[in-house]
């Protein structure tokens, strides 16, 4: 299992749609033209004791992941049960425009079932720590592969007072820093935010939740 610490690289991610095969997708191979890893990207290796099998890591063994490494602004990407887990860690920027963007958003309290949101993520920021947003990065859409744009600002293919976040470019989904959906877009739903906790400040568990 490998992963990338990114700022606004372009990661692979991908969402599965209603009616397909989840167990046959892999997330690599539809990547959309978004697995291109920006040039400020640093590979991070993970620790040998933390990556499950991959007969384990097939049948959704939990997935233990040290964050002390992921700076303010900078994204962490590791594999869960063959999709891709986005670790996000939010600046005090990024946290305060969240609030700002609820009338522009088709869901912005998490609120509808096809992808449920865990009760401990219903919240304005999405997840258990307000900092680090845990998300499944695949586009609720058609399960391509959506893009960083963490950047704020005008530019290509995105509105002028874009806050940050992320693009679907296959077909024109945008997600802001919370994985949550913008109104008007294809995407049916906010992106999944799987089961995890934290088993100490520095070590997050993907897939078990028993300690929420």
């Amino acid at each position: 299992m490998s992963g990338t610490i990114s700022g606004d690289a372009h990661n692979t991610a991908g969402a599965a749609a209603p009616g397909i095969d989840k167990g046959r997708r892999t997330w690599i191979a539809i990547t959309c033209g978004a697995g291109v890893v920006g040039t400020a990207a640093v590979a991070v290796p993970f620790v040998s004791t933390f990556a499950p099998s991959e007969r384990a890591r097939a049948a959704g063994a939990p997935v233990r992941v040290d964050i002390s490494a992921i700076a303010p602004g900078e994204k962490l990407t590791v594999e869960w049960r063959g999709k891709p887990v986005w670790i996000l860690r939010r600046t005090p920027e990024q946290l305060a425009e969240l609030a700002k963007l609820d009338p522009q958003l088709a869901d912005p309290a998490s609120v509808r079932t096809q992808y449920p949101t865990p009760d401990y993520a219903r919240n304005p920021h999405r997840s258990i720590k307000p900092e680090f947003f845990v998300g499944v990065g695949i586009c609720t859409h058609l399960g391509c592969s959506p893009a960083d744009k963490l950047t704020p600002g005008p530019q290509p293919s995105l509105p002028d007072d874009w806050a940050g976040g992320f693009f679907c470019a296959c077909h024109g989904s945008t997600f802001d820093m919370a994985g949550r959906v913008f109104k008007n877009k294809p995407a049916p739903d906010n992106l999944e935010v799987p089961p995890h906790m934290y088993v100490s400040d520095t070590v997050v568990v993907i897939g078990e939740d028993k300690q929420a």
